[in-house]
C-alpha cells in the first residue's frame, strides 16, 4: 500500500501551503502564495500542479488564501473546501477573484468527509478571521493534523488532534522577541491574544499533551520573520521534551521555511 506523503511547501508570515499525497489524491493544505509560486514549489518536490485535485482552506487571511482563486480558475479539476463562513467572506469581499461555483465545496467545523482513501475532519480554531478551522487528514492507517493561526488550543481540539503520526504546529513567536520587537503595542496585543498566534512555549505545551509513541514527525511552522528564529523554535521543543521527560526516540523535529519546501516523505 502506498504511504501517505507530506511536504510543507512554504510556511511563514509571507505565505503558507503544504502538499499531502495519498494513493488516489494530491491535496493542497492552504494556498497562501501566488499560483505561479505554488506551481514552482510543487515542481521542486516532483509534483505536477495538474495532478492536484483537492484543496483545503483554513481561513481567509491572504497568507493562506491568496493563490486559491487563480488555481481554481486555471485548473478545473481542483475541488476546493472551506467552511461556509470563509467562503461567504472571500466571495462577498472579492478577496481572491471570481470563483467557479462548481469547484466550491463546504466542510464545516466538526464535520468529517471521505474521499476514496482519504478522510478529512475539520475543527474550529481561535483566530481573528471570518471562521477559522484546521484539519486532520487520515489515509492508509496514517493520521496528520495541521494547526496554525490560533491563539488558544481548547481541550476539545486536543482530543481531536491527539495521537497522530505527524503534526504541523504553529511556532509563531518567541515571547521576549515579540515584546522587544518593532511591532506596535496594538499589534503585539493582537498576536498575544486568544485570537492571535501560538508562541513557542504554547506550542510545545500543546505538543506535550498530544504526542505519542505513534508520532514520528513534527513540523515547526508559521514562524514570524520578526519575532522568532528557527533556532529558538526548534530548541524550545527539544528543551520541553527533555524537561518533561517525554522520551520519543523516533521523533523527528522538522524546520519549515517561507521560500522552499521540505522533502516529500512518507509519514
Amino acid at each position: 500500500m502506498k504511504n501517505v506523503k507530506v511536504s510543507v511547501l512554504a510556511s511563514g508570515s509571507t505565505g503558507n501551503t503544504s502538499l499531502i499525497e495519498t494513493k488516489h489524491h494530491k491535496i493542497l493544505m492552504d494556498a497562501g502564495l501566488s499560483g505561479k509560486k505554488i506551481k514552482e514549489l510543487l515542481s521542486q518536490v516532483g509534483v505536477d500542479i495538474n495532478e492536484i485535485d483537492l484543496a483545503f482552506l483554513s481561513h481567509d487571511h491572504s497568507d493562506h488564501s491568496k493563490g486559491l482563486g487563480i488555481l481554481m480558475r486555471r485548473y478545473p479539476r481542483l475541488n476546493a473546501y472551506a467552511n461556509s463562513g470563509t467562503w461567504d467572506y472571500l466571495i462577498k469581499e472579492n478577496k481572491i477573484g471570481k470563483l467557479p461555483v462548481e469547484q466550491i465545496n463546504t466542510i464545516e467545523p466538526g464535520e468529517e468527509k471521505s474521499f476514496d482513501d482519504l478522510t478529512v475532519r475539520a475543527f474550529a480554531t481561535s483566530h481573528d478571521a471570518a471562521q477559522p478551522q484546521y484539519y486532520v487528514f487520515k489515509s492508509a492507517g496514517k493520521k496528520m493534523a495541521f494547526l496554525t493561526d490560533t491563539g488558544y488550543v481548547s481541550k476539545k481540539v486536543i482530543q481531536v488532534i491527539k495521537d497522530c503520526d505527524a503534526y504541523l504546529m504553529e511556532y509563531n513567536y518567541d515571547n521576549q522577541m515579540l515584546r522587544d520587537g518593532p511591532y506596535s503595542w496594538q499589534l503585539k496585543a493582537r498576536i498575544l491574544s486568544d485570537y492571535g498566534h501560538l508562541s513557542n512555549d504554547q506550542a510545545s505545551s500543546v505538543l506535550g499533551e498530544i504526542l505519542s509513541k505513534r508520532t514520528k514527525r513534527v513540523y515547526l511552522a508559521h514562524r514570524s520573520q520578526h519575532n522568532n528564529s528557527l533556532e529558538l523554535a526548534h530548541q524550545n521543543l527539544v528543551n520541553y521534551l527533555q524537561q518533561h521527560q517525554i522520551d520519543l526516540p523516533d521523533l523527528k523535529i522538522i524546520d519549515t521555511y517561507p521560500d522552499h519546501p521540505t522533502e516529500l516523505v512518507s509519514i
